[in-house]
């Protein structure tokens, strides 16, 4: 485990400044990055946890803020009522055209920053599993990983509920680690055996994995959270990472 460094740092897009989180490890070196997307309640307590958890284990980790062009830099929302309709709210405000072009900006910064290698993954958990998938089809991201990605069976994402995710992930070539809970309602069992289909009659390499779990488990705040399954979630996490980039 390795020291780390946190800071953030404000990208320009065409729809505003992106606040962008960075945990780095301590110690000069170079590391494979990571672009972590957030749920709707963007770089929460628990998110910075995670995050802070992954560069320790040597990966430089940016999670930017996906409502930059709603909200004003380094706004939280709470999870509560308020907060989930606002979130739910904004993902359906936000064009799919700004989701990528902030994946785009994202990864130019990731590339030219002085602690990366130049290998990126994508992560993210609720719509940040998601946005993940969707990073998957820029160039530049070579592995996905994609935790109870909300919106992917129903292409209800973005401006007009009109995404194109799951028609295009046939194209994805990388490889991409999914993990779901069975009691998810956000993703029920048909859901799960859309994407799952896609991926399969397109000879994709994925890894798919389901437990016996709510939505958002490995947030460690709320009754949501499975500490036993999170803790085993995150240790199939970095053993996908640490084949994509040993």
């Amino acid at each position: 485990m390795a020291t780390l460094s946190e800071s953030h740092v404000d990208l320009s897009t065409s729809s505003g400044p992106m606040r962008v989180h960075l945990f780095i490890p301590d110690g000069g070196s170079r590391y494979p990055g990571i672009l972590f997307y957030s749920e709707i309640f963007q770089a929460t307590g628990p998110i910075r946890r995670m995050a802070a958890a992954l560069a320790g284990e040597g990966y430089l980790v940016a999670v930017p803020e996906v409502y930059h062009e709603f909200e004003p830099p380094g706004t939280v929302l709470a999870y509560d009522a308020a907060g989930s309709a606002r979130g739910n709210s904004l993902k359906t405000e936000k064009a799919i055209a700004s989701y990528d072009e902030d994946t785009d900006v994202l990864v130019k910064f990731l590339l030219a920053h002085a602690s990366c290698t130049g290998r990126l993954a994508s992560f993210g958990v609720c719509l940040g599993g998601h946005l993940a998938v969707r990073a998957g089809l820029r160039s530049g991201v070579s592995a996905i990983a994609a935790f109870y990605p909300t919106d992917l069976h129903t292409g209800n994402l973005g401006l007009g509920k009109c995404d194109d995710t799951l028609a295009r992930l046939p194209t994805i070539s990388s490889p991409m680690l999914f993990v779901f809970g069975r009691q998810d309602p956000h993703i029920p069992l048909e859901g799960r055996r859309q994407v799952r289909e896609v991926l399969e009659n397109a000879g994709r390499d994925f890894e798919w994995h389901e437990f016996n779990a709510a939505h958002a488990f490995l947030r460690d705040e709320g009754p949501r959270y499975n500490p036993a399954l999170a803790r085993l979630a995150m240790a199939l996490l970095l053993r996908f990472l640490g084949q994509w980039a040993p």
